[in-house]
């Protein structure tokens, strides 16, 4: 049956508010996406206080960290109010959260509450809390995470957490993130999951899809990011050694997946290592 025109109307009147409801949407709900993701968004005082306190929302210790950070490049000295609180999440249960403190901490090389906890955070148990920290300690002029910088550029080694048959994931080359799979260790009780510590890529694998790996044997290395690299080759223009030559070199030949950046800055870094080395 032809539907009548009042139907017609009707029907059409219902599909122009549905279009209109899904154009609003496929605006509103990206912003509120990129609202509660980006750190950029203003916050109070009152704000900043509680979110450095309560930490049960990782999300907004972070962004309440991002907004100190701003404060400290303003040369804003009433931010030094809060430093007891940045200094303590050191300790933070979260990741994450320690991974933003030692990066906030590295924006003022003149609070000593922040280069002690630094030092701590060399021994962190995650790769990225301290990579973090050994890089916020150079602008502190302080070298002890001179051997982890170095280790950034070098790869880091991924090693077995338990005995057990190893089943490859991925395949070199391919790039990962924090805390990507990259490899099981079956275990006949149960499967083990070894993840990436920080993001790069899987540079080779150290045992065959299959074999039986022990206890803390190496399996496979994974190289650094290009942000990574980059970072590291920058602050061993300042407190690299002669010894690490070597690490960089390949950087400033061109590493496939890194931009001429890299190698631009790997040769700049090395030729400061050996003007302070008097050559």
């Amino acid at each position: 049956m032809r539907p009548s025109i009042h139907s017609s109307r009707g029907v059409a009147a219902r599909w122009l508010l549905l279009v209109i409801a899904l154009t609003v949407l496929s605006v509103i709900v990206p912003f509120f996406i990129w609202h509660s993701n980006w750190f950029g968004v203003p916050l109070t005082d009152a704000q900043i206080q509680h979110d450095l306190t309560h930490v049960d929302h990782p999300r907004s210790t972070q962004h309440a960290l991002s907004q100190i950070a701003d404060h400290i490049v303003r040369g804003d000295k009433s931010v030094t109010r809060w430093y007891p609180e940045v200094a303590r999440l050191a300790s933070c249960p979260v990741p994450q959260v320690r991974e933003t403190a030692a990066w906030v901490m590295g924006q003022d090389n003149t609070a000593q509450q922040f280069h002690e906890a630094l030092l701590g955070m060399l021994d962190d148990s995650e790769p990225l809390v301290r990579m973090n920290a050994a890089l916020a300690l150079v602008r502190f002029r302080d070298t002890s995470g001179h051997a982890i910088i170095v280790k950034m550029l070098a790869g880091e080694p991924l090693l077995a957490p338990k005995e057990g048959k190893l089943k490859r994931v991925l395949d070199v080359g391919q790039g990962v993130a924090s805390e990507t799979v990259v490899a099981r260790i079956l275990t006949g009780k149960e499967e083990i999951e070894v993840l990436a510590g920080a993001p790069g890529s899987l540079a080779q694998w150290r045992a065959a899809d299959g074999a039986t790996v022990a206890p803390g044997e190496p399996i496979a290395v994974l190289s650094p990011s290009r942000e990574m690299a980059w970072e590291a080759l920058r602050a061993l223009y300042l407190i690299g050694t002669p010894d690490d030559l070597n690490v960089i070199a390949p950087y400033a030949h061109g590493v496939a997946a890194m931009p001429p950046q890299v190698a631009e800055q790997a040769r700049l870094t090395m030729k400061a290592i050996h003007a302070r080395a008097g050559d």
